[in-house]
């Protein structure tokens, strides 16, 4: 499958306190073999709250989902059906490459409820197209399509394509205290 181009680009201040734009270029997304058709960008991100003014450089934000203060911004895309990798697949590689792409991420899902995993974030997401079921707790189900949001606080859930076409969701997660 061949992903879509997504272009980045960053505004900051300069010396004199105007506005420029810093960056301009297009985001790679991350694949794996494990998930078949699906992609993640990861545009932009933060592991501290954001000072103004700012002169638009990328900041520290190492591992997939923020920690408290920290901020990411991200796409992902969800082809339609079970997401299950060819039997080829070098499971040991794959998940060390993920690893090193998305640093944290396979962690936070749950390896008995595949999809599931609880982050301690606080996320918008729009759906921008297609469609994705969200699961919870007890396998309730919200059917979302292109325009829907979910205000995602910090809860354990999956994300489920029983559609027909690819579904591509546009997230912003801030970090949160879990208490």
């Amino acid at each position: 499958m061949e992903h879509m181009k997504v272009r980045r680009v960053v505004t900051g201040h300069d010396f004199q306190g105007k506005a420029r734009v810093v960056d301009d270029r297009d985001v790679e997304p991350i694949t794996s073999g494990l998930m078949p058709d699906c992609a993640a960008y990861r545009l932009w991100g933060r592991d501290e709250r954001p000072t103004l003014p700012d002169d638009g450089s990328p900041h520290r934000a190492e591992a997939y989902y923020p920690p408290r203060d920290g901020s990411r911004f991200m796409i992902n895309t969800i082809p339609p059906g079970e997401l299950v990798p060819p039997t080829n697949v070098d499971t040991a590689a794959a998940l060390a490459e993920l690893e090193r792409q998305m640093p944290g991420a396979m962690a936070a899902m749950e390896p008995d409820a595949p999809g599931m995993h609880t982050t301690d974030s606080l996320d918008y997401v729009l759906i921008v197209s297609g469609e994705v079921t969200l699961e919870l707790d007890d396998g309730e189900r919200t059917v979302l399509r292109a325009g829907d949001v979910v205000v995602q606080n910090g809860t354990r859930h999956a994300w489920r394509n029983h559609g027909t076409e690819t579904c591509m969701i546009v997230g912003v997660a801030i970090g949160a205290d879990r208490v």
